[in-house]
């Protein structure tokens, strides 16, 4: 049995994500927690909302509400959307927690300690009609890089160049829109990211098993114009973690606060210690996922995120683990994606384009969004819905493949043998072939899920439910029971324990599907099959099961049809 460390880029607080954001980083890490579970390996999946800087303090203004208010009741929302999606989190944390609050401050006066953090004076935007200074994401304006009218002060969400406010073109207030701006001067404190240059670019050379996605944005940023830059990690605003040295006042930095950034990743961490105070487990039992002194030297660390996400996972957060010189876990894996894009244009989190996990829940269960998405999750390019390949893709692979298999052989049993395994006959040769046509599919899926090469794993476990398919199809029990009633019956007892095996292997895909199978079969054995003709043998000759409902009903033209036209506009 391994260890896997899982965590999820944390969704930030300011409202309902879309299906391109649990595509990008909450869902591919929950298949993944899953399938390794699901081997017998000891898992911790952890993620949280991400709590502070401006978008919680705009949301919340926008909302009439305190932001601690809005934030605890927004966090209440996500996770209750991330239960109805089926997302195995251990622990769904928040960044506003004490745990992170004390971790953050620790980290900055380590680093401060150890010559990694500078006090700088710096020019920054002032808002005149707001009486304020203004931090990157109250300023909006148009990035000198790609021309987008709604870029924001920090990073441009269309092309994704990480800015300074100063960068913007005809620059806004984002809170009153006001364009009477300022430059003044104030101070700051800087992770002297430049000074760690080396260490990261060689850590990053040495994780030569890397999606290419992930590697090639790292370099680039340790590459491009002048190289990896210092970078702030203070900001002018009243919501978020106070800066402290430790448990220690930072003078001159009175009435700041950490950058979001540089405390969002710390959550990670904070999120174990949270899970484990809530689970009333002590203190080294997080540390030995965390410090490689306390035993985490052995644990397998995988990180999930959109690829907007990974210039601050592989560059930034692991400067301040590295800056710490503390034996904290670095990460051994980050699985990047590219976006999904909606119907032509971009889904969008601030501009509400797209479908969202609450609207998306509200008109079909989980498993035909879990389905799609993951069997179309944008590794290798970005990857677009599109209603009509929705349709398409549940009707064939789940309703037509694996809910005709599940109807077909259940009622078919029940129909001329009762709703018991029957019991007569043995296997021939065309059972042979389809157990020695399984066994190499499945050990192909395993390899692809355990490379964490979703689309691959996807394609493969609808070929092996193909496979039981097109043996029913072969077989014809239905027509075989006239002549050899016997050998029908070892053809469905064979098919019943497939049900069984699918629903094993099918978890991690569609829990819910796969419970409902399990049930229907009369059987709580999760065990994954190894030994797939072992596995065939699990439901015993006599053992009782039943008929289940009907697992995925069909996606009509006229579903299809509405579907489209209520999701064309923009979500206020």
């Amino acid at each position: 049995m391994a260890r896997y460390l899982i965590t999820s880029a944390l969704p930030y607080i300011n409202g309902i994500k879309h299906l391109g954001n649990l595509v990008g980083s909450q869902l591919p890490a929950d298949l993944i927690a899953r399938y390794l579970r699901g081997r017998g390996h000891e898992v911790l999946f952890l993620c949280a909302t991400d709590e502070h800087g401006t978008p919680a303090e705009l949301a919340a203004a926008k909302a009439g509400k305190p932001v601690a208010d809005y934030c605890a009741e927004m966090h209440e929302v996500q996770a209750g959307i991330a239960r109805g999606f089926g997302l195995s989190f251990d622990h769904f944390g928040r960044s506003s927690s004490v745990q992170n609050r004390a971790l953050t401050q620790h980290f900055a006066g380590v680093l401060a300690d150890n010559g990694y953090i500078q006090e700088v004076s710096e020019k920054q935007v002032y808002s005149i009609d707001d009486g304020r200074f203004l931090p990157d994401r109250y300023i909006e304006g148009t990035c000198p890089n790609c021309g987008y009218d709604k870029a924001r002060g920090d990073q441009c969400e269309n092309c994704t160049k990480q800015l300074d406010p100063t960068d913007l073109i005809d620059p806004r207030s984002a809170i009153s829109g006001s364009t009477r701006l300022e430059v003044r001067e104030t101070k700051h404190l800087y992770l002297r990211q430049s000074a760690l240059k080396g260490q990261i670019a060689d850590w990053i050379a040495s994780k030569t098993d890397w999606p290419v996605l992930t590697t090639s944005i790292a370099k680039k940023w340790l590459t491009d114009g002048d190289g990896l830059q210092d970078r702030g990690i203070t900001r002018d605003l009243n919501w978020g973690v106070p800066v402290k040295k430790g448990e220690a006042d930072w003078p001159g930095m009175e009435g700041k606060v950490f950058y979001v950034w540089f405390d969002a990743p710390v959550e990670y961490i904070a999120c174990a210690a949270e899970w484990a105070e809530a689970n009333g487990k002590t203190e080294a039992e997080w540390e030995r996922w965390w410090r490689t002194d306390k035993g985490a030297g052995d644990v397998t660390y995988l990180q999930f995120m959109g690829k907007d996400n990974v210039p601050f996972h592989t560059l930034s957060f692991p400067a301040t683990l590295m800056g710490a010189a503390e034996p904290w876990k670095m990460v051994d894996y980050i699985k990047s994606f590219n976006y999904l894009n909606y119907d032509g244009g971009q889904f969008s989190t601030s501009q509400g384009r797209g479908i969202f996990m609450d609207q998306a829940l509200s008109i079909l269960p989980s498993d035909y969004w879990r389905w799609w998405l993951l069997s179309h999750a944008p590794e290798s390019s970005d990857a677009e819905f599109t209603w009509d390949n929705f349709q398409g893709s549940v009707n064939k692979d789940l309703a037509d493949v694996l809910g005709n298999l599940v109807s077909r052989v259940t009622k078919f049993c029940r129909a001329k043998f009762g709703e018991v395994v029957p019991e007569g006959g043995s296997y021939g040769p065309r059972e042979q072939e389809l157990i020695a046509e399984l066994t190499t599919r499945l050990r192909a899926y395993e390899g692809h899920m355990q490379a964490m090469e979703v689309r691959k794993s996807a394609n493969e476990l609808r070929a092996i439910w193909v496979a039981g398919n097109e043996y029913l199809q072969s077989a014809a029990p239905w027509t075989v029971i006239k002549t050899d009633p016997e050998q029908a019956q070892a053809m469905v007892r064979l098919a019943l324990n497939l049900i069984r095996l699918y629903a094993v292997i099918s978890r991690p895909f569609i829990p819910d599907a796969a419970q409902a199978m399990m049930t229907a079969m009369g059987s709580d054995d999760w065990a994954w099959p190894e030994d797939v003709a072992a596995a065939l043998a699990t439901l015993p000759a006599g053992h009782a099961f039943s008929v289940p409902e009907v697992l995925f009903t069909k996606i009509t033209d006229e579903n299809s049809a509405d579907w489209q036209a209520q999701f064309s506009g923009i979500r206020s």
